[in-house]
């Protein structure tokens, strides 16, 4: 067994100073870095913290990783995103269950508060990579331990058809093996692990209200931070997603029945097939946005992630209780309404049938008569019966698009919540000079969307530089940052 030993190196590595940790699994090579306003820190990058998730343990869940000593693991690097539908398809593997340590201090006495960021992206996008979304400079001028991760994606993170070759929750499952490994682990980096606080946003944030549910995440952290979505907008939660599985096997030529067939035929294929296939696994654009489902696990021999039905779990109080942080932006998801605007087939389609696509975009049940009557209420309340346009509708449905998919799922939580645990709520009205959505043809902000939190807690160098101390994003950032790691801190 490895006892902690940390070394300063002599050498430079990739232009900075290298740090050496010594884990129970192996030694770490790290770099030094430093943060938006030069304060130095140490960054592990692209730790692998789970088995890769390949041959038979596709769509199965993690096994914990072994150790790799005597050999020196490099993380000195971003490790690759898991498999999703992006242009530039270079940096992706199914060893993808990786994460990312940074700190400023490596003593085990130190016992700073560990922040744990579970990435956005609808469960099919996005990763912890600190070049895209993740970067760690504005964290790192506060006192805490930051941690990201990757989680699997899609079809290869949530295929469910409530089987033991595929029963569903992987992705989620292995965020829970993640927090295990922080547990074991984060002291060698300064970490106290009795102070763990899960940072998420989006698919991110519903992670975090499904892990105070799950009998597989207690004890695991301490606080939760949820941005921007909870698992309590959709209508109901089934043990299996078989309408979705069906579709992957159509689109990679696999049989459809019978469903042993299916899954045995999908962890023979290679990864691009899925990532190929993205485009043909929605139903409308990229609607409905969280289309792999979360499922109730039936007991197949594996450690289940959820038990039963999470409303009824919510309702009974038996659950993991942790002091929470949730909020919304002013703008939320105008973002997808604008694309979906512009969009002269989806637009029509929206005009032509809206009680056939309102349901599959807005996330309520379909082809029933209250369903009907719940698309009549809503054309009626949001357009007044008026055809859909681009661009005069734009705030209406960026409106019904926000309320439905973020904002009711939102006060449910609320409100399920706050009679068992304090929460505190925010919402984010900042208008920047950077967003997730600006306008094509005067380059400008519309305000607050969906995601752009995220731009003063982080560098997310996909859509920002990094913000100088004179910039006058500078006072977001320093509200943001010194709220959230003082309630991360707080005992």
């Amino acid at each position: 067994m490895f006892s902690l030993f940390v070394i300063a190196c002599l050498w430079f590595h990739s232009g900075v100073l290298g740090v050496e940790v010594d884990l129970d699994l192996g030694r770490i090579h790290g770099v030094n870095l430093t943060s938006r306003l030069g304060v130095p820190f140490h960054a592990f990058r692209g730790i692998r913290y789970a088995e890769p998730p390949l041959g038979e343990l596709r769509f199965k869940n993690p096994k914990p990783v072994k150790p790799w000593a005597p050999a020196t693991f490099d993380a000195s690097q971003d490790g690759p995103m898991c498999p999703q539908p992006w242009d530039n398809m270079t940096d992706v593997s199914e060893d993808c269950l990786r994460l990312n340590v940074y700190t400023k201090n490596l003593n085990k006495s130190a016992r700073l508060p560990v922040i744990v960021f579970l990435h956005p992206g609808g469960f099919y996008v996005f990763s912890g990579q600190s070049k895209y979304l993740a970067g760690p400079a504005n964290l790192m001028d506060r006192d805490c331990v930051l941690v990201s991760l990757n989680y699997r994606l899609g079809t290869l993170g949530f295929l469910a058809t409530d089987s033991a070759d595929a029963p569903g929750n992987a992705g989620l499952k292995d965020q829970v093996l993640a927090l295990r490994w922080i547990q074991q682990h984060i002291h060698h980096f300064g970490g106290d692990p009795k102070s763990v606080t899960l940072l998420g946003y989006s698919a991110g944030s519903v992670s975090i209200a499904l892990h105070m549910l799950s009998p597989m995440s207690r004890g695991l952290f301490h606080r939760g931070i949820c941005m921007s979505a909870s698992p309590y907008g959709r209508y109901a939660y089934n043990t299996s997603d078989i309408v979705v599985a069906q579709r992957q096997a159509r689109l990679l030529k696999c049989p459809e029945t019978p469903l042993i067939d299916l899954v045995s035929c999908l962890r023979e294929k290679p990864m691009m097939d899925f990532v190929t296939s993205y485009n043909g696994m929605f139903e409308f654009g990229w609607n409905p946005i969280f289309n792999w489902q979360i499922v109730v696990e039936q007991d197949h021999g594996q450690e289940r992630f959820l038990i039963e039905e999470p409303h009824k779990t919510a309702h009974s109080g038996n659950f993991y209780k942790v002091p929470l942080i949730s909020g919304i932006t002013e703008f939320e998801f105008m973002s997808a309404a604008f694309f979906d605007l512009r969009n002269d087939t989806l637009r029509g389609m929206l005009n032509s049938d809206w009680e056939r696509y309102a349901p599959i975009v807005l996330l309520y049940e379909r082809g029933t008569l209250h369903s009907k009557e719940i698309s009549a209420a809503l054309r009626n309340e949001y357009f007044g019966g008026e055809a859909i346009e681009n661009p005069g509708s734009l705030l209406a449905l960026g409106r019904l698009y926000s309320d439905a998919i973020i904002g009711v799922g939102y006060n449910r939580f609320m409100r399920l919540m706050a009679p068992h645990t304090p929460i505190y709520t925010y919402y984010f009205r900042y208008k920047g000079r950077y967003s997730f959505l600006k306008d094509p043809k005067t380059n400008k902000t519309f305000g607050a969307m969906h995601h752009d939190e995220l731009l003063y807690l982080f560098q997310v160098p996909l859509i920002s530089p990094l913000f100088k101390l004179t910039d006058p994003e500078n006072t977001t950032i320093e509200r943001l940052t010194r709220m959230w790691t003082g309630f991360a801190s707080t005992r």
